[in-house]
């Protein structure tokens, strides 16, 4: 869906005219051309464009970054800081069957770092996909209720699915915890989303 803008744009036609000398009277007179066509609204679309992936980004981002505020509370509460990207990361890079017990992991400012990067690329690329989805709602609101519906399926999934496939990590974080962070995100991409979207309409 890379090619879709946050905004439908026409594109006129200009015509372009040639100066043609009027014979014996030192005049000119303007004459159409057959020359090609000159879309005089692309920047504005690249604009348009533009803005759409910010919005995307940003909104990501701040997805991103509420799930971290909000652990990062949960691990100061616990007397156990940034321990949750430390376990993320130590999941995702280096856990294996020889690793440590993920409920005694030390503190690892490399995890902390690498995970929290892959974090924010991932909300980043997310934000932009549903950014984009956004604005073909916005263009055709009768698509708008199977947009919204996908958003909740892919929000109980991303819910359900560390169940199924990270038990430990589930154990360690603990799920309710995991479920907050999910809602608290989506709650923050969706109301900067829609507060950037003012025109969209959702039809059932």
């Amino acid at each position: 869906m890379g090619g879709v803008c946050c905004g439908s744009v026409d594109q006129p036609i200009h015509e372009k005219n040639a100066a043609v000398p009027i014979s014996g009277t030192g005049r000119t007179m303007s004459v159409p051309t057959d020359a090609p066509a000159t879309p005089v609204l692309v920047l504005p679309a690249i604009r348009e464009e533009a803005r759409c992936t910010a919005d995307g980004i940003i909104g990501g981002l701040l997805g991103a970054a509420t799930i971290a505020v909000w652990f990062l509370l949960v691990d100061a509460i616990n007397g156990r800081p940034l321990y949750t990207p430390t376990l993320l990361g130590t999941a995702l890079f280096r856990y294996g069957n020889d690793g440590p017990a993920l409920d005694t992991l030390p503190l690892s400012v490399e995890m902390v770092l690498m995970y929290t990067a892959v974090h924010a690329l991932i909300f980043a690329a997310l934000g932009g996909l549903a950014s984009r989805l956004l604005a073909i709602a916005e263009r055709y609101p009768e698509v708008g209720f199977g947009i919204l519906v996908l958003f909740v399926v892919f929000e109980f999934a991303v819910t359900v699915s560390p169940i199924l496939f990270a038990a430990p990590v589930v154990r360690a974080l603990t799920w309710p915890a995991i479920l907050v962070a999910n809602l608290l995100a989506t709650a923050a991409m969706a109301g900067y989303l829609w507060h950037r979207h003012p025109g969209l309409r959702v039809n059932p």
